[in-house]
């Protein structure tokens, strides 16, 4: 409702004439009247009309500003008496009346204040009305104050939220403001809602900003709430949610409760809350702290933000559970409580001349003389009535501008113009009063907030904020922390890394780097002695692969020992594959070859129709290089299709074992892809076959006894252990995936063992025997098989002629068989000579020695290993004397005497030419020859009829590469 009144200069000639016109004001009892009012002098002393009480309230500040006129000497009036409406519980049972009852002694010391001040004209009456903390009792008493008290210039009061909240959401339609002291609910900062409302007390919400600078201050960027489900605390909640929002702080944990909140407190222990901000009463309070205690979520790791509204000694009044006292104060110990300052701490004078200091010792004054209790919004019901004061003052001071402005004419006002008026002058005050700097921003204080820490049994106050300008200032070493420094927002986890421990790296290097020695060695005896017979019969080149084959596998050693720790995740991911290929090529390189050298032996001794068969050492390196490339092609697939990476495996939290603040999660570095188990299956089938080839083969070559040639026993033996190595190796490694150390000192182990047995089952046995007995390799030359498809022929000794393979070994063999040759030739050339007197003394078996002979020399000229030159030179000597040798007997010499004739010519160079084929034939052994006996490769041993004449010390054997 809209009252418009022209207003003309008033003048009054004596005070009378100003009091009458107040006791008419007085008579206007119609809330809802809208007329107009037209006053003029000569109504000044008649005003009979009904008016708004706004109307009035704003017209009788007009003019209890107006200067009388009055004579020279005369007393000056009494300054006019403006009444407040004071809405407040007073009946003691209702529920905060203790507050009213505190706030009163205040109220009445500001009124008297300004009074004495002597700077305003008027006198501020408060009129209080009870509401009872009750919404239909305060809405009653609201109107009966409207209608039938006195005229309001303003509401001063609102203790309970919904009495208050119902209150302020009408005024607009009444066009009255109201300024409350007590009220800090946040909904009441609802401007659309609540315009005409203001309060000298800071809202629950004014805490927020404050907690959020706090928690900047310590860097504490991840917090928990615990909050009642009650709407004050929802409400507190819900804007110190956008505040943290703002701040770019982490709520970790929203947790409400309405009565038991042990089931939360724990919630928030699980997620690993460690600032936790608390909105409750103190009613549960008590059963909060004890649900923390129980859960051991106090002391140095955790900080606790508290309200702090609460009543002194709350934990005794408030405690209901099931924890003693002292528990609750060992889990009270340290909490931050956050509150509005009761009164400032500067020493400054405000507004009344008054420092909040001297204020608060008249306060105590009054207040102990009318016996009630201290109420913490005594101060701010003291700057309120300044506030009021003040704007009362400003606002008259506006209406005369605007009437000097018109002083020729009468203007008119509507109360909504002087509404805005109001609040704008309500917006604009600042003044510092006993509470700290007086202030509004859209209707809100801004104040002081105030932080206090419960330190032994009591709080102490440890610093402030100023939500003016936006400062914390705490105080010096006044907070004290339960540890020697703040707790952690979180859990602060400590990647650490499950790395190899140097030494055992250390250590292992040294074993390996000793192994890499060892194979240095073989390989410098290995291309030392490659011309020596017994090397050369073993095939150096094949045992340089198998060298070069363990030092690879011995190399991968040091790359499986290297991890994120001594070199990058770009790194580490390249090491994954690198270490890879050179074990697998290392393997495959080392018992490639080893399994082609037996498969050459099984070539040539498994060779049924004892067909000449020349394997070289160019046909083993493509064998060797076949099974290479299969690895490489699985090798490329492998990189190409689903390449190894670098993961990480993160483990549980651990407790720090230094006993800091922080917690451990190990994590592991793997070399995984997605499809790990598939191509391992390939690789680990290919190696097995490769395997289970080998064993075939050294079982196939078991029987063959030239140690030069045949590995067969050292490499099943090397199969064995390699095999059984590597499938406890590879399961103990599996099991033991989370344990770096335990992993590389099996894998490393593993390597060593097999790389350095199969090392010296294939070079110390040629090392003794080079050192021991050189000549040892052809000492055993007789080759026994056991032909399954000729069981018939498995009692009979059969002399086979051995095929050596390297034909540049034979010139060894001659030397080294030359000095044990001759010895022989001398013993047989006693028996020589007696055959020699026997073919003379029998002319007629002259065509049958001659053809017989004839037939055997054929068959040594046709052995496959004997030199051509050997060939031509024996092929010439029988060409040039044929006759001499095997031809008819002189006649002149038939009737000499055997022992005259033994020396003659004829008998020497006859002699001679026996002997010679009998020397080349002995060389055959260590050429490359056969068995003397044998008429050709494939003939019986018994088919000739000589053979079967001839004694067994004429049967030289043949054998030997």
């Amino acid at each position: 409702m809209t009252a418009r009144y022209k207003v003309s200069s008033p003048q009054f000639t004596t005070g009378y004439e100003r009091k009458a016109f107040w006791e008419l004001l007085e008579r206007a009892r119609d809330a809802t009247c809208s007329l107009s009012l037209s006053l003029s002098l000569s109504l000044s002393r008649s005003l009979s009309l009904c008016l708004s009480p706004l109307s009035r309230a704003r017209l009788s500040l007009r003019l209890s500003r107006s200067p009388p006129a009055r004579s020279v000497g005369a007393a000056a009036p009494p300054p006019a008496a403006v009444p407040i409406m004071v809405l407040m519980p007073m009946n003691e049972s209702a529920l905060m009346s203790s507050i009213s009852q505190g706030i009163d002694p205040a109220v009445q010391l500001a009124i008297q204040h300004i009074r004495e001040s002597r700077l305003y004209s008027f006198s501020l009456i408060p009129k209080i009305y009870d509401t009872e903390c009750d919404n239909a009792k305060g809405l009653r008493a609201f109107f009966d104050a409207i209608c039938f008290g006195p005229k309001h210039l303003m509401i001063f009061g609102g203790v309970c939220p919904s009495v208050t909240s119902i209150i302020a959401e009408s005024l607009e339609g009444w066009n009255l403001v109201q300024l409350s002291f007590a009220a800090t609910t946040p909904v009441l900062a609802d401007k659309k809602k609540y315009p005409n409302f203001f309060r000298t007390v800071p809202s629950d919400n004014a805490v927020n900003p404050a907690v959020v600078k706090f928690l900047n201050f310590y860097n504490w960027s991840r917090v928990g709430t615990l909050t009642q489900d009650v709407q004050r605390f929802s409400e507190v909640r819900n804007d110190l949610t956008n505040e943290l929002e703002k701040a770019d702080i982490q709520i970790a944990d929203t947790e409400s409760f309405s009565n038991d909140p042990c089931v939360n407190v724990k919630k928030l222990k699980d997620n690993d809350v460690r600032i936790i901000i608390g909105q409750f009463d103190e009613n549960l309070a008590s059963k909060v702290f004890c649900c923390a205690y129980n859960l051991n979520m106090f002391g140095s790791k955790y900080q606790w933000i508290i309200p702090g509204w609460y009543q002194g000694n709350w934990w005794e009044q408030a405690n209901s559970t099931n924890c003693t006292t002292k528990k609750l104060l060992t889990a009270m110990e340290g909490y931050i409580s956050v509150d509005f300052e009761p009164l400032s701490a500067k020493q400054v004078k405000g507004i009344s001349g008054r420092t909040p200091q001297e204020y608060e010792k008249e306060y105590n004054m009054q207040r102990m003389q009318k016996g009630v209790e201290s109420s913490k919004f005594h101060g701010f019901a003291y700057d309120g009535i300044w506030v009021i004061a003040k704007t009362l003052t400003r606002v008259m001071e506006r209406l005369r501008e605007k009437e000097r402005h018109n002083m020729y004419h009468n203007f008119t006002v509507d109360d909504k113009e002087v509404g805005k008026m109001v609040l704008d002058v309500m917006n604009e005050t600042n003044f510092f009063g006993v509470t700290g700097q007086v202030m509004f921003r859209n209707g809100e204080r801004m104040g002081t907030i105030k932080f206090t820490q419960f330190q032994e049994g009591q709080e102490v106050k440890v610093g402030e904020y100023n939500a003016i300008e936006d400062v914390l200032d705490l105080i010096n070493n006044t907070i004290r922390f339960q540890g020697v420094e703040p707790p952690k927002d979180r859990t602060f986890v400590r990647l650490q890394r499950r790395h190899i421990n140097v030494p055992l790296y250390s250590i292992l290097s040294t074993i390996t780097i000793l192994g890499m020695l060892m194979a240095g060695a073989f390989l410098f005896f290995n291309i030392k002695n490659r011309n020596h017979r017994l090397i050369k019969m073993s095939s150096p080149y094949m045992n340089n692969l198998i060298i070069l084959g363990g030092m690879l596998s011995y190399a991968s050693i040091f790359l499986f020992g290297l991890d994120g720790s001594f070199v990058s995740d770009k790194e580490f991911e390249t090491l994954c594959t690198v270490r890879t290929w050179i074990l697998i090529v290392g393997y495959t390189t080392a018992f490639g070859a080893m399994f082609a050298k037996t498969w050459r032996v099984h070539a040539i001794f498994k060779n049924v129709k004892m067909k000449k068969k020349i394997i070289k050492d160019q046909k083993l390196l493509i064998i060797v290089g076949g099974m290479l490339l299969i690895d490489l092609c699985i090798l490329i697939c492998w990189q190409i299709v689903d390449p190894l990476k670098r993961t990480v495996e993160e483990y549980s939290l651990e407790a720090d074992p230094q006993g800091r603040d922080i917690a451990i999660r190990p994590f592991l570095e793997h070399c995984e892809n997605t499809h790990m188990t598939i191509w391992l299956g390939i690789v680990y089938a290919y190696k097995g076959l490769l395997m289970l080839f080998g064993c075939f083969l050294a079982w196939e070559t078991r029987n063959v006894s030239i140690p030069a040639l045949n590995d067969s026993k050292y490499i099943g033996m090397s199969v064995y252990n390699v095999g059984i190595m590597c499938i406890i190796g590879a399961a103990v490694s599996f099991l033991t995936r989370d344990q770096p150390n335990v992993q590389f000192c099996i894998v490393a182990l593993v390597i060593i063992f097999c790389s350095t047995i199969t090392l010296c089952l294939v070079f110390v046995p040629k090392l003794i025997t080079m050192r021991t007995n050189p000549d040892a390799a052809t000492q055993n030359r007789r080759l026994k098989f056991t032909q399954n498809q000729k069981k018939e022929d498995s009692k009979t000794s059969t002399s086979v002629t051995s095929v050596n393979q390297a034909n540049t070994s034979r010139l060894d063999g001659l030397q080294t068989d030359n000095h044990r040759l001759r010895m022989r030739i001398t013993e047989l050339d006693k028996e020589l000579e007696e055959v020699t007197m026997q073919l003379q003394d029998t002319p007629e078996k002259t065509p049958y020695i001659k053809q017989n002979h004839f037939q055997d020399l054929n068959n040594i000229l046709s052995i496959r290993n004997f030199t051509d030159g050997d060939k031509s030179m024996l092929k010439n000597h029988l060409e040039q004397k044929p006759q001499a040798q095997w031809g008819s007997v002189d006649p002149s010499r038939i009737n000499r005497g055997p022992l005259e004739d033994i020396n003659s010519p004829e008998h020497i160079q006859r002699r001679l030419s026996l002997q010679l084929p009998i020397l080349h034939h002995a060389y055959l052994p260590s050429i490359g020859g056969v068995d003397a006996s044998c008429a050709s490769p494939s003939g019986s041993p018994g088919s000739s009829p000589r053979h079967r004449h001839m004694p067994p010390s004429y049967r030289v054997m043949v054998s030997g590469l």
